[in-house]
């Protein structure tokens, strides 16, 4: 897996993680010149408010009169700019609001189109929950960027600017003693900032083990309540939640220190520039509208820059999150196509062959899953693997999938290896019926037609009826159309994996993986679904693995595996006859049966 162009210690010294927010949100250039016109307007209406309280004191108040026409042309000129100033806020908040809603929903889609490119090895290293913490949590954080912290500190840096410029034309003197404290506010930013930022990752760490937690133990409810374990569940995520708002107590510490500090600055060089500006009105250097106006706008300046040490500290929170962003754009699968990718014959072969594999896990390095296997599994043949656990038999499914590559030796599907090829195009060859069975939170029929998605209702139920699961399906409440819940939590374990096996029959592949699959069947059950897959198996390629002897009795070959090796092969009378480990597995089990 590739990793992010920079590391997370280098993104916590800047706000270099935020161009993946420009790089999206740069698609929508007319929303952006829009929110920028109507920024613009907004601050310089915002300025022009103490140019005209200014007029408004030197043209009447300083006279002793508030009833001229001038005064009253003064006053005009400041409700045209009020209302100018709050159409262009309502227009600006419009344009970042639609930009930020719709850069956070265009990454979503981006993250998840890469996510699903990726191999299993990435979801071995990176929780699930995690991931999805990312997209939620992570994403909102740059909603608010996009939608709020980025105008806020455009318009208060346009703002603070502009209100500099007015500053010097209303008195250079004084204008120049408060742009002497400004560089003062750069120190406690560079010192705080850096610290803010790696803290707003952590923080967002904390969060995402928080969703983890979560899910983990809501997924796990019936294990949790059948062993009495809520009481440790409930102080463990407590654990969780008081180390993440630790987390977030020393950022929020951090924050209202910088605040503090900027704000005590800033406004203090204010007072003290004021102070000398109100010597000046009795002096007669100024006048009494000039020296309101330059209140009235060092305000404004002082209340800019004190909102951008807050924009700030929220810009490198939204750079922390937008660095766990990129970390999940950038990651690139191991497997996938090559360049020219080599055609797989037409029509399908339904062969299979693993020509002297070896495997190691990536998650497992030290340990090698496949010593040496070689294996040919002919068009039409009926093969069974067996074993105890850990033999590796489930490695020799992930691997004719393409889900991982061996270190050493072939896989082939069709005659061609599966590295060649476009794992698609082999995917697109092979149904499966794992040993985990996985339903998702979708109708019963949905769930069907995940084997075809193009299926009609009458092929669905014709695969539902094979595999013994249109009775109970066509009696819920809605029949095929019936939620099935999360994870299929409305249907019983031999349930769910007559839908997975329904799914595999729907695919029509030529070849047949069948890893347990009728591991959770009643023996009715398994004794009618065990005939529609005789049926099925009779037109394919299949590849058994059981626990169960009893059910690959009829294979036309058997496989032993152990240690990663293939120990034994023949027909169940042969290796009963040989009295090897198979015989021996088969003693004990019906032995055990029959007991």
């Amino acid at each position: 897996m590739a990793s992010a162009p920079d590391t997370p210690d280098k993104q916590s010294r800047n706000l270099g993680s935020l161009k993946v927010i420009y790089a999206v949100a740069g698609r929508y250039p007319g929303r952006i010149v829009g929110a920028l016109l109507a920024l613009a307007v907004s601050s310089a209406a915002t300025l022009a408010i103490p140019y005209g309280f200014k007029q408004v004191i030197d043209r009447g108040f300083a006279g002793g009169s508030v009833s001229g026409v001038a005064v009253t042309q003064a006053f005009q000129l400041l409700l045209v700019t009020v209302l100018v100033l709050a159409l262009a806020t309502g227009f600006r908040f419009y344009f970042v609001s639609w930009l930020g809603e719709r850069t956070v929903a265009d990454l979503r889609r981006r993250v998840q189109q890469n996510l699903l490119t990726l191999p299993p090895r990435f979801f071995e290293e990176n929780r699930p929950s995690e991931i999805a913490s990312r997209l939620t949590a992570d994403t909102a954080i740059l909603e608010q960027v996009v939608g709020s912290s980025v105008s806020v500190a455009l318009r208060n840096v346009v703002t603070g600017i502009g209100g500099i410029v007015y500053l010097f034309a209303l008195s250079p003197k004084l204008a120049g003693m408060l742009l002497v404290a400004i560089p003062l506010l750069f120190g406690p930013i560079l010192l705080f900032g850096r610290k803010v930022r790696a803290l707003s990752r952590a923080s967002q760490d904390r969060i995402a083990d928080v969703g983890s937690n979560v899910s983990e133990v809501l997924g796990a409810m019936r294990i949790v309540q059948a062993f009495g374990q809520e009481r440790r569940e409930e102080d463990r995520f407590a654990a969780t939640v008081e180390r993440a708002f630790a987390t977030a107590k020393t950022r929020m510490r951090l924050r209202a220190i910088m605040t503090v500090v900027l704000i005590a600055l800033f406004f203090g060089a204010i007072v003290l520039v004021i102070w000398e500006g109100a010597r000046d009105v009795a002096a007669g250097r100024m006048t009494g509208g000039e020296i309101a106006a330059f209140v009235f706008t060092g305000v404004l300046v002082g209340g800019a820059f004190a909102a951008l040490s807050e924009v700030y500290g929220d810009l490198l929170r939204g750079s922390g999150a937008a660095g766990r962003i990129s970390e999940l754009l950038s990651a690139q699968a191991e497997i996938r196509a090559p360049e020219r990718p080599t055609a797989l014959p037409q029509p399908a072969v339904g062969s299979l062959a693993f020509d002297d594999v070896e495997f190691r896990y990536p998650t497992r390095p030290d340990d090698k899953a496949l010593h040496g296997v070689t294996l040919h599994v002919s068009p039409g043949e009926t093969v069974a693997v067996v074993g105890p656990s850990g033999a590796g038999k489930s490695t020799l499914f992930q691997l004719a999938l393409r889900f991982y590559d061996p270190q050493g030796g072939r896989v082939l599907v069709d005659g061609v290896d599966v590295r060649d090829a476009d794992p698609s195009s082999v995917r697109a060859r092979i149904a499966l019926v794992p040993q985990e069975t996985v339903i998702f939170a979708a109708s019963a029929r949905d769930n069907l037609r995940y084997g075809r998605w193009e299926a009609t209702d009458a092929e669905i139920e014709a695969a539902a009826k094979a595999a013994n699961a249109d009775d109970f399906l066509g009696a819920l409440p809605d029949g095929y159309d019936t939620f099935l819940g999360e994870g299929g939590a409305r249907l019983s374990g031999g349930q769910r994996q007559r839908i997975a096996i329904a799914r595999a029959l729907l695919r029509d592949a030529p070849l047949l993986l069948l890893d347990e699959a009728t591991s959770a069947l009643d023996a009715e059950s398994e004794a009618a679904v065990q005939q529609a897959l005789e049926r099925l198996m009779k037109t394919r390629t299949t590849v058994v693995i059981a626990h169960r002897l009893a059910t690959v009795r009829a294979a036309d070959r058997i496989v032993v595996m152990d240690g990663g090796r293939i120990v034994e092969q023949g027909t169940h009378a042969e290796l009963t006859a040989t009295g090897g480990l198979y015989a021996r597995l088969a003693r004990l089990q019906f032995q055990g049966e029959a007991a």
